[in-house]
């Protein structure tokens, strides 16, 4: 989905540095030492949600589904190009699709998360991230595709915009105009150089700055159809958190700050959004993709829950990965539990927000649903990747 940021990110921008100020390590997997590891690896690999539980189906049709993906990305000259840069020795783009073809033979033929638990640890060495602070600590946030109202026409109640990429971007001076230069202070973009450039307009100025947040999105347009854009290219302007600047100004508290305590704020206070979105000088470009499922960045759909984005320079493109993380679950009345969970998961998409070896994103879907789920991940985690033993 190319991301810009996510909402860790965006509400607190945070940078995550090791103790001597790096924010990647050198080496960003290290393999476990079976032996010395047993008790963490006896509880990693249980993976529940591949099965479902009584009255909820298993995902491991969509899991399948994704791993296909994975595998037809691995085949490409893309891929080929990306494992001859690959930093890790012994994680070689042979390797990474052979431990898929397997790992798929495994979860076809499995009958229980136990079974197929026990197999993995028989047959792959898990390579561990090294983590933000070089002891395995993985900081987590979710991101998914939102749903929202939208016009193919600017009228009173779809005014904001949503801009395509320009012809002449390329040429474009250094530093690109920022985000207020190109869009105003109020979103409203009337005296901008991009005018003629509108794909879309939205109505809530805030959805508007969430398809940006999210890199892509599911319009319902005033018409009835339906419409999807993706990214198709940015402004040279690195994030900047708009939750890190009401908090330095003491307008929203650092704990707790979520997604949904975000867009609270800015509804109650609407007159915010002229102070503080501008303060994300990034500014991002799209383009409709015809009814196409959300993209990661090497080029395949994600998978809800099943696919992660990750550093790109550092993590292995498109190979199977195993995360511990603190996710959350409607319960019995509809409210939404976090529990720490471990799920295989594929490597599909980046963010520009998602640097180091101590970041990962987790796509949580389509949809309003979703979007709840994603504003409140946030925590630490460990990151590992199932290799088939050599």
């Amino acid at each position: 989905m190319r991301k810009t940021l996510t909402w860790l990110s965006l509400s607190l921008g945070i940078t995550l540095l090791s103790a001597n100020g790096i924010i990647a390590a050198e080496v960003p997997l290290q393999p476990i030492n079976p032996e010395a590891s047993q008790t963490a690896l006896d509880s990693l690999g249980f993976d529940e949600q591949l099965w479902g539980n009584p009255g909820q189906p298993g995902d491991w049709r969509a899991m399948l589904k994704s791993i296909d993906y994975s595998l037809r990305y691995l085949q490409t000259p893309t891929a080929a190009q990306a494992y001859q840069r690959y930093p890790v020795p012994g994680i070689t783009r042979d390797r990474v699709r052979r431990s898929l073809v397997r790992f798929r033979q495994l979860l076809v033929s499995s009958p229980s998360p136990a079974e197929l638990q026990a197999a993995i640890n028989r047959e792959f060495v898990f390579y561990k991230s090294v983590g933000n602070d070089g002891q395995g600590t993985v900081v987590f946030t979710g991101y998914f595709e939102p749903i929202y109202a939208a016009s193919r026409t600017q009228n009173a109640e779809y005014r904001y915009p949503l801009y395509r990429l320009p012809a002449d971007f390329n040429s474009w001076a250094i530093p690109h105009p920022t985000r207020a230069q190109l869009e105003g202070e109020d979103g409203l973009g009337k005296n901008s150089r991009l005018r003629g450039r509108e794909l879309v307009w939205l109505r809530d100025r805030l959805e508007a700055f969430l398809v940006h947040v999210q890199g892509s999105a599911r319009l319902r347009m005033s018409d009835g159809s339906l419409m999807t854009v993706g990214y198709a290219g940015k402004t040279n302007y690195p994030y900047s958190g708009v939750g890190r600047e009401l908090v330095k100004d003491g307008k929203l508290q650092l704990e707790g700050l979520t997604l949904p305590v975000l867009i609270d704020y800015f509804r109650r206070f609407p007159t915010e959004m002229n102070q503080y979105l501008p303060r994300n000088q990034s500014f991002v470009f799209f383009k409709e993709t015809n009814g196409a499922p959300a993209t990661g960045s090497i080029g395949v759909p994600v998978t809800a829950e099943r696919s992660i984005a990750t550093d790109k320079s550092l993590m292995p493109p498109g190979a199977l990965a195993l995360i511990r993380a603190t996710i959350p679950y409607p319960n019995a009345t509809g409210q939404l539990e976090s529990r720490m969970v471990s799920r295989y998961v594929l490597d599909q998409d980046t963010g520009s927000a998602i640097r180091g070896a101590g970041r990962v994103d987790i796509f949580m879907g389509t949809g309003p649903q979703a979007g709840d789920r994603a504003g409140i991940i946030g925590g630490a985690g460990e990151l590992y990747y199932p290799l088939l033993k050599e």
